[in-house]
């Protein structure tokens, strides 16, 4: 019983929320442990779901040293699960609509500094060569793209040729629910595009390519692992080297932007928040290298 309705309910979370597949698997993972621990207390139906039943897995989860942010996750899929139930008459009443969202511990993202950010192409560049190699083409390209415009990785790996807009530097990004933008795109990053387009995609091309923008080995779409990995072996230029991924070009995309005079809401329109909230960590981030820039060069900090 428990299995079917969650079979109906990923169904909806792909077809009417439109939600990507690494959130619904999430969503999914959260209420299959919700429901194992279900059975353990003696509700094997939909309808016999109780506030403290949930409560009781929460709980269980923090007691094996679950973190603030994983359960805080959790109560939020299962408050959007009971939501669901309610609406489609499995619950006489939402149980979960009482559940308080545990207050997440928020910490400060690494970023890096502009001069790491310029050493990192810097090398990237020379890794291509005199004699031109597709390979380090194509990870510049990556790179430039995700700092010059502070998108995701499943953004990147979802562009195609045609989302690019040469004539207003621009590129059209879907984010999250398939929520379409527009975001601006740098001239280098445009170079080193164009670069990869002409030069290289040419030698990925396999019979599903189709018109991604970006190739694996295989023609296939780039994917996410590959992605991460380009970023993790370009940042190790720097000589302590963090070990910052896609996202942490993100975080210094959003926090490079606020120190040289960009407003909060552009930024937020800039990397897809739908929350201005989201996006106020990065005012943070920068008093903190404000802060840290202080103590290392006033001689009375």
């Amino acid at each position: 019983m428990l299995a079917e309705k969650l079979s109906q309910y990923e169904e909806h979370l792909r077809l009417q929320r439109n939600l990507s597949e690494h959130t619904i698997r999430a969503y999914i993972g959260d209420l299959t442990a919700l429901f194992d621990h279900c059975v353990t207390l003696g509700i094997s139906a939909v309808d016999q779901l109780t506030l403290p039943a949930i409560r009781s897995w929460l709980a269980s989860q923090q007691s094996t040293g679950g973190a603030r942010t994983t359960i805080a996750r959790r109560a939020v899929s299962v408050r959007t699960f009971t939501a669901w139930a309610f609406k489609n008459g499995l619950l006489s009443h939402d149980v979960g609509e009482r559940l308080a969202t545990p207050r997440s511990q928020r910490t400060l993202p690494t970023v890096l500094t502009v001069s790491e950010t310029e050493e990192v192409f810097n090398s990237m560049e020379s890794a291509i060569g005199e004699e031109t190699d597709a390979h380090a083409i194509r990870n510049i390209a990556v790179v430039e793209l995700l700092y010059s415009t502070g998108i995701r990785v499943s953004e990147l790996c979802g562009l195609d040729l045609e989302d690019i807009d040469r004539a207003r530097n621009t590129i059209r990004v879907f984010g999250k629910g398939r929520k379409e933008r527009t975001v601006p795109l740098g001239a280098p990053a445009l170079n080193a595009l164009d670069r990869w387009i002409n030069q290289s995609r040419g030698k990925y091309l396999g019979s599903t390519s189709g018109l991604a923008l970006f190739l694996g080995a295989r023609g296939k779409r780039i994917d996410p692992r590959t992605v991460r990995e380009v970023v993790y072996t370009a940042l190790q230029a720097l000589p302590n080297a963090p070990r910052v991924g896609p996202h942490g070009l993100r975080h210094s995309a959003a926090t490079h932007l606020l120190e040289r005079g960009a407003d909060l809401r552009t930024v937020q329109e800039i990397l897809g928040h739908a929350s201005l909230a989201t996006t106020q960590i990065y005012t943070h981030v920068s008093e903190e290298r404000l802060k840290a820039a202080y103590n290392q060069a006033h001689p009375r900090a």
